[in-house]
């Protein structure tokens, strides 16, 4: 695959992964729904790693990696998928737009890497003041939004925290090994959640919302989970940063507005001026002053 293919299939997977979260729990529920995901990534998984012949590592470092990505997918994705029955799937996308300045605070912290200089400071400030536009806008969709975006903040927390783990362990098995090992450690807890919560299979209709329960299932679970790492470790490898990073740059916008004309989700006006400061202050944490560099424009 060429790198302009996989990079446009990353900002698709990305900007579609809110929406898909949000239809494939009606109906079925946030519970069945992320259980059912994990368990089909986890045989596709399974069944790419035996076609292609990839190793899977088991030694001490890979199953410390395993558990950290674990703990850290079912941390999420147990409070993405919860909250997505109270915000938006605009909001989700928005949400883990703050994921690299959360890691990056967290590798300033734990793993001392890298210094805290001004621009990375500003970024940092610009992203709480979008964080706080984005909550100030849940006030006025309810209660029941308030909680989800904390359950949101939480929820990216986890994913940034664990990413941090996971360089600290400093594993160098195969990335989509890594994916099948994350996931059968996370899969147990996701059922436990499933069979305390609810515990009952869901009655699945012959309605168009249960098809697209369903549908939304399957893509997340071959597309969101499977071939969305294959992808954007392949970009890793043979792309620059600078220009991975955009993604989450057009992510978030890419997503309110699918949210809002698929699902006519309400986007109120804080919502979108919270939106521009986290994406501006995310420009400026990663690249400074000098983030145009990077802009897809032939000079």
């Amino acid at each position: 695959m060429s790198l302009p293919a996989a990079f446009l299939s990353v900002i698709m997977i990305w900007s579609t992964t809110p929406l898909a979260i949000k239809w494939s729990t009606v109906e079925i529920g946030s519970s069945f729904s992320v259980l059912s995901r994990m368990a089909i990534s986890v045989l596709v998984c399974a069944l790419v790693l035996a076609v292609l012949r990839i190793r899977f590592p088991v030694h001490r470092r890979a199953c410390l990696s395993y558990l950290a990505g674990g703990l850290s997918i079912f941390g999420a994705m147990t409070l993405t998928y919860w909250s997505a029955q109270h915000v938006s799937s605009g909001m989700i996308s928005v949400m883990y737009g703050l994921s690299p300045l959360i890691t990056s605070f967290a590798a300033m912290l734990w793993l001392k890497e890298e210094a805290i200089t001004t621009h990375k400071l500003i970024g940092m400030l610009l992203g709480i003041t979008g964080l706080v536009l984005v909550f100030q806008g849940g006030l006025g969709l309810g209660e029941g939004a308030l909680l989800g975006l904390a359950a949101l903040l939480a929820a990216v927390t986890s994913q940034s925290l664990g990413m941090v783990w996971m360089k600290q362990i400093g594993d160098d098995s195969p990335p989509l090994a890594t994916t099948l090992g994350t996931l059968l450690v996370a899969l147990p807890l996701f059922y436990i959640v499933w069979w305390f919560s609810d515990g009952n299979l869901p009655v699945i209709s012959n309605s168009a919302e249960s098809k697209r329960a369903i549908a939304a299932i399957l893509y997340l679970a071959t597309f969101g989970s499977v071939l969305g790492f294959m992808f954007y470790f392949y970009m890793i490898k043979h792309m620059e940063a600078g220009r991975i990073a955009l993604i989450t740059l057009i992510t978030p916008v890419i997503a309110l507005l699918l949210g809002h004309g698929l699902n006519q989700e309400e986007v109120l006006p804080e919502v979108w001026f919270g939106t521009a400061f986290i994406l501006l202050g995310l420009g400026m944490h990663r690249w400074g002053l000098m983030w145009l560099e990077y802009l897809p424009v032939r000079r």
